[in-house]
């Protein structure tokens, strides 16, 4: 690449559409808004997504699913990212000093990758396999209660 080859991006350079300057602008006359009908009167502003009358395509389509308000959001945790941190007892407040869990959220293990050394894991939910795989390595699961903010419905 050097200087001779490069170009403008295309429809960089385009003008700006300067309506209502006569008929030699190229946009005389109606200055483009064409005959007749809604949009070529003054003050004419359709809402987003308006058809002319004909049912809106967002109210053609069918409503699906729900949301449930009692739905608890974990932040999930995996058994190798345990095993990363060299720790023998883990807690989630160890776990968000270390910034495995970002968020303020109950947290949840799961039984991915393997576990050498035996820990002691205090989290608000286990998967079972998490369970499984630290009681094989002579590790100890221990669940806690879920943080008062987390309650269903809040």
């Amino acid at each position: 690449m050097n200087l001779s080859t490069i170009r403008a991006p295309k429809n960089s350079s385009e003008r700006r559409k300067r309506v209502g300057r006569g008929m030699g602008s190229g946009m005389g006359k109606t200055s483009t808004r064409g005959h007749k009908g809604q949009g070529s009167r003054s003050g004419s502003r359709l809402l987003r997504g308006f058809e002319g009358g004909q049912m809106p395509l967002h109210r053609r389509l069918p409503k699906r699913g729900f949301t449930n308000i009692f739905r608890i959001e974990y932040a999930v945790v995996n058994l190798e990212q345990l095993a990363a941190l060299g720790e023998s007892t883990i807690t989630p407040e160890l776990l968000r000093k270390a910034g495995v869990v970002r968020r303020k959220l109950p947290v949840k293990i799961l039984g991915n990758g393997e576990l050498k050394a035996a820990i002691h894991v205090k989290a608000h939910k286990f998967s079972r396999t998490a369970e499984e795989k630290i009681s094989r390595a002579g590790g100890k699961a221990e669940i806690i209660a879920a943080a008062p903010e987390t309650t269903p419905g809040s």
